[in-house]
């Protein structure tokens, strides 16, 4: 399912916060002075705050996903001293630049900034004035080259630096397109497969006209190679979310690329008083996000994979017990590349709209959420679901479709 179609096909989320959820606060005792334990504020319950089961997967307004224990333990830690911050971006951006095969990087507030600094670099280079002059193209180079099967909502972030999307079709259009004005190319990896423009083709025209190409992989990985891939082919620069498979802070992403670009786009970025000013991404960020990225490069992704496939098998295997239920496994090509598991079942037998079956869950005693399909179907992601919980799913799933059925 494509980042596109996944709020899409969600039904609407419930616009009060309080029905109850899952059970699972989380809460850890903490020692007081006294030696007794006293567990730790729950915040989500004690403000009415409805928890639950996120079949569903990276969905920005289901906070992403969760982060890990190193991710939290580096942010904890680093909270407790003062540092430059320009120390950490520095630091951190050589690390991950390694670790991505890239010239340079630095943390941004999420994909969306990502694109915006990129864009004020290349617009700007490393001149100061016109930093302070963005969105005011006035004597720079104001357009953007994309396909029109990629222009979505996300050029938006391109669009708050002042610049003008000039859509094409084919690489003759594109080299038809190019004038003193153009800017930047730029590609999003999600509709790779719509455009008539594959990557090779696109990097090289940038590279024939010297003009700089960015592509958008906000959610991109798995597959891991991912992160190094575009590096590889040669994308002057490269953008991606770090909330999302990597386990990063929600607020965090990565931008990298060539190594004059990522310092032309640093002097937008806060804590400077340029154009990103404001898409502020602190100490904790910046570390969090470095130990995310590692521990995600080192995970063992085969096992991973298994461990997907034998979840989706638990749920299969409990809802194909209710008759006239069939199902099929997806993955996605590009973005959300995990197995997902699409369970249908007859409206002629089975009483329940693809809605109402949301509702259902989303209102058990263990708030569940799942992605909504064209009226007798559903589809679950396993990816973000803690140890246990497939079994949580298969039960409540083949609880509501046997009631339904006559």
């Amino acid at each position: 399912m494509k980042r596109r179609d996944l709020i899409k096909n969600m039904s609407a989320l419930p616009a009060s916060g309080l029905i109850l959820g899952s059970t699972f606060p989380f809460a850890t005792n903490k020692i007081l002075k006294d030696g007794n334990t006293s567990p730790k504020r729950d915040l989500l319950n004690e403000l009415g705050i409805r928890k639950f089961i996120n079949a569903v997967g990276t969905v920005t307004v289901m906070t992403g996903s969760l982060m890990h224990d190193e991710v939290i333990d580096a942010i904890v830690t680093s909270s407790k001293d003062f540092c430059m911050l320009d120390d950490v971006q520095d630091k951190v951006g050589e690390k991950i630049a390694a670790l991505c095969h890239a010239q340079a990087a630095t943390v941004t507030a999420g994909c969306w900034s990502a694109m915006s600094l990129g864009m004020a670099g290349v617009l700007t280079g490393m001149d100061q004035k016109k930093v302070g002059q963005i969105p005011n193209l006035e004597g720079m180079k104001s357009e953007v080259i994309l396909q029109k099967k990629h222009n979505y909502g996300y050029v938006h972030a391109l669009e708050t630096c002042g610049i003008k999307l000039v859509e094409v079709e084919t690489a003759d259009d594109l080299e038809k397109a190019i004038n003193e004005k153009t800017a930047m190319l730029w590609f999003l990896n999600f509709a790779a497969n719509d455009g008539l423009i594959k990557y090779e083709e696109f990097v090289a025209l940038g590279k024939k006209h010297n003009i700089p190409t960015m592509i958008d992989i906000a959610a991109d990985v798995p597959p891991v190679e991912n992160l190094w891939r575009f590096n590889d082919m040669g994308f002057d620069l490269v953008c991606i979310s770090g909330g999302k498979a990597m386990f990063g802070p929600q607020s965090a992403g990565i931008l990298m690329g060539r190594k004059d670009l990522i310092a032309a786009a640093r002097l937008s970025a806060s804590p400077r008083g340029g154009i990103g000013r404001g898409q502020k991404v602190n100490k904790e960020e910046i570390l969090g996000m470095y130990v995310a990225l590692e521990k995600y490069i080192n995970t063992d992704h085969e096992k991973e994979w298994k461990m997907w496939e034998e979840r989706i098998a638990i749920v299969d295997a409990g809802v194909k017990k209710v008759k006239g239920v069939s199902t099929e496994v997806k993955v996605p090509p590009i973005n959300n590349h995990t197995p997902n598991l699409q369970i249908k079942w007859d409206p002629a037998k089975t009483k329940i709209t693809s809605n109402e079956m949301q509702e259902k869950l989303r209102k058990g005693e263990q708030s569940i959420e799942v992605m909504g399909g064209k009226g007798n179907d559903i589809t679950i992601s396993v990816f973000l679901l803690k140890p246990g919980q497939e079994k949580i799913l298969a039960k409540r799933i083949n609880e509501e479709l046997s009631r339904a059925t006559a």
